[in-house]
């Protein structure tokens, strides 16, 4: 009994390296490694940015000799496929470690299993499965994304107490305070891309950008998580947004998707923007073709940042995995703008949902609340 305390122990702290990678990983998965013996750490390691060592490579950096006879804990089975950095599953292998211990096995159709059977090839006693639920939550978009070949998709709301997001005019800023926007600069440092649509852009300006001053992080990390600015994509079926805005000018790579690019290629060519056309329905964009375009350039989680009429089509069309509701406690009034635009006109049709987390911001709170089925 008291050696599996010890094993839950030691992926607990393997969990908590991955999550240092939080902000910088993607389009990697976020892993963390434990190597010990007999309980004792000898090497701790996590996988910092795309490119570089993997966390077990790190882990056995740390721990030099001793990682012979070592257990590794690792969040993701090792990877048994050379990619931009060797085969951690033959670095394990090689530095003689005794048992691996795995929280999950990695959904990438590239490893699923190969890399935990190299391991066994080489008579390393290996174990999967500890702790897998909360490894898997920490790499939900990932996952998703190999085995659906979509991102997981976040969509964020501010409201007042009654439920309203903008007054009449479209006037919005500030619902909220400075601790629930810096969180909201945090889900736009973790995501590969930020969505949002023209009516926003056209009326708040927002240039969608992760700025180190905002995000409530040491300022080490903070200098490390703006580097890797998400890719913002900008929803304009009409192409009504003008070049001059915010979005377009601040530095970072910028994605317009639009109905039909009408010969307009040119214009956006000459600012460094990328215009693609993905027709859907009625002059729409098509919403589920987009999410998989962003999938195929390696967005794990994708963070919807837009008004009532995208939020409602993301919504109806069954693409959010999550709502992240930002509440102030104010009141807007009736004449206000209502949440999401979703057409309802009778209580059979009202849609229930599941909140996971909800938590103070300053004098907000945060709902954490995901499709109820």
């Amino acid at each position: 009994m008291a050696e599996r305390l010890s094993d839950r122990q030691l992926m607990a702290r393997a969990i908590q390296l991955a999550e240092r990678g939080l902000y910088t990983t993607g389009p990697n998965p976020r892993v963390g490694c434990v190597l010990a013996h007999d309980g004792e750490v000898v090497g701790e390691g996590w996988h910092v940015r795309a490119g570089e060592g993997h966390a077990e490579v790190n882990a056995l950096a740390q721990a030099g000799a001793r990682a012979r006879g070592a257990t590794a804990y690792v969040t993701l089975e090792p990877c048994s496929h050379f990619g931009k950095t060797p085969p951690c599953a033959d670095a394990l292998v090689n530095a003689g470690v005794s048992r691996v211990v795995a929280a999950m096995q990695d959904p990438n159709p590239q490893v699923a299993g190969r890399g935990l059977q190299r391991l066994r090839d080489a008579g390393i006693e290996v174990e999967c499965g500890l702790l897998e639920a909360e490894a898997g939550q920490l790499n939900r978009g990932f996952i998703k994304r190999m085995q659906q070949g979509l991102p997981w998709v976040r969509l964020k709301l501010a409201m007042s107490l009654d439920g309203r997001t903008a007054m009449a005019s479209g006037e919005s800023q500030w619902i909220t305070g400075p601790q629930a926007r810096a969180d909201v600069q945090r889900l736009r440092a973790r995501s590969g891309a930020v969505i949002s649509g023209a009516d926003s852009v056209l009326l708040d300006d927002s240039a969608l950008t992760v700025r180190a001053a905002e995000l409530g992080l040491e300022p080490e990390l903070a200098a490390l998580v703006v580097q890797r600015q998400p890719l913002r994509v900008l929803v304009d079926g009409r192409l009504r947004v003008p070049l001059q805005r915010r979005l377009f000018r601040e530095p970072g790579p910028v994605l317009v998707a639009c109905a039909d690019a009408r010969g307009r290629e040119a214009d956006y060519q000459a600012q460094q923007l990328e215009l693609l056309a993905l027709p859907g329905n009625a002059g729409q964009v098509d919403l589920p073709q987009l999410l998989a375009e962003l999938a195929q350039r390696g967005c794990n989680e994708v963070l919807v940042e837009s008004g009532a009429a995208l939020a409602g089509a993301f919504w109806q069309a069954g693409l959010v995995d999550e709502l992240i509701i930002y509440m102030a406690p104010r009141l807007l009034g009736s004449n206000a703008r209502p949440l999401l635009q979703l057409p309802f006109d009778a209580m059979s049709q009202a849609q229930d949902l599941q909140i996971v987390d909800m938590r103070a911001l300053g004098n907000d709170w945060r709902i954490t609340a995901r499709p109820a089925d």
